[in-house]
């Protein structure tokens, strides 16, 4: 049977504090006193309870994730397997996560509450915005933070962990373009958000290599849902000149547009091509010899598991010079693209 701290120092006959300081090694302890208290620990099968340990080394080892209230986070996959990835490598390091889902207008205020209170050593920050506010309110309380995703291009004063989202759809449009579609529609995310400003800058870019104009008219930016992209695919269908493909930030608003295509009596691949980003999903899998999609491949869980790795470093280590990793993504061929064919 073991004692707790309380009833370790009751045996030893000196406070609480001292015996747990003792315990984690702080230097003001006499090592005649450190030697007494590890010995009597022994002898009375001492176990630490995890509170106690967060109280004696003054962290929490915990890590906090400030979410702010809206649908595009917390039901989407994407966010989920991000989390599930970053929890795993918590879990392994000793670390808890607490989650706060608060409202865009508290989102501030719960940063300063958290660090305040001493609750988190560190905080993950998701979607960055542009002219997102929350990284300088983080170096400015000296908090260490991992950024998923990144504000500016320019600024390595932090550390994060990206994809190189202008470079893959850049590359997706020329792959559609290089089988001959010109008609390219954009199912893109919210563009307030930074990877989607990117992404839509490099489709943007390859079609302007291609000597095609841009059209704003099948060029969209919202949540990245099923809805979204039936809804607006069912709208393009029905232009006198439809889309011969389109290109999607997400597997979600691409199994929207699959719908509304295969409603239509159209064949993806055939009538119309779909290529989409982020298809490597825990419940939402593209997988097979010859995926349903072609894809923009690039694991959310993986990137989860880093962000963990990175942000544990910058805790435990606070000289760590800040941290930038881009990930390039893989495209992968499937069924869902084919040479584009001309409309009756």
């Amino acid at each position: 049977m073991s004692v707790n701290l309380k009833q370790l120092a009751e045996a030893l006959g000196i406070s609480q504090t001292t015996v747990s300081r003792a315990l984690n090694g702080f230097p003001e302890v006499s090592e005649k006193t450190r030697r007494k208290v590890l010995d009597m620990a022994q002898q009375l099968n001492y176990s630490p309870s995890p509170h106690a340990k967060k109280l004696a080394t003054g962290k929490s080892k915990t890590i906090g994730h400030v979410v702010p209230q809206s649908d595009h986070m917390m039901i989407n996959p994407l966010f989920s397997d991000f989390i599930a990835g970053a929890g795993e490598t918590y879990s392994q390091a000793g670390y808890d996560m607490l989650m706060s889902v608060v409202t865009p207008e508290q989102e501030e205020k719960t940063y300063y509450k958290l660090i305040a209170s001493k609750r988190v050593d560190g905080m993950m920050v998701h979607a960055p915005l542009i002219g997102d506010t929350r990284i300088a309110l983080l170096q400015k309380l000296a908090m260490p933070f991992v950024v998923h995703g990144r504000s500016a291009d320019e600024d390595d004063s932090y550390s994060w962990l990206d994809v190189n989202n202008r470079r893959s759809f850049q590359r997706a449009t020329r792959f559609l373009l290089d089988l001959g579609h010109r008609r390219i529609a954009l199912l893109n995310g919210l563009e307030s958000m930074t990877f989607a400003q990117r992404r839509r800058i490099g489709y943007q870019e390859a079609l302007q290599e291609y000597g095609v104009e841009p059209d704003e008219s099948i060029m969209f930016a919202e949540d990245m849902m099923e809805p979204y992209g039936y809804r607006r695919t069912k709208e393009m269908l029905a232009l006198v000149r439809r889309p011969t493909a389109i290109l999607c930030s997400s597997i979600l608003p691409a199994m929207g547009a699959l719908r509304a295509i295969q409603e239509a009596g159209l064949e993806v691949g055939r009538d119309i091509s779909i290529v989409t980003h982020d298809d490597m999903l825990t419940f939402l899998s593209n997988s097979g010899e010859i995926p349903m999609f072609t894809a923009l491949r690039s694991s959310i869980k993986a990137a989860g598991r880093r962000c963990a790795e990175m942000l544990i470093a910058a805790i435990e280590n606070p000289n760590h010079e800040p941290v930038h990793e881009l990930w390039e993504t893989e495209l992968v061929i499937g069924n869902s693209t084919g040479p584009a064919r001309e409309q009756p």
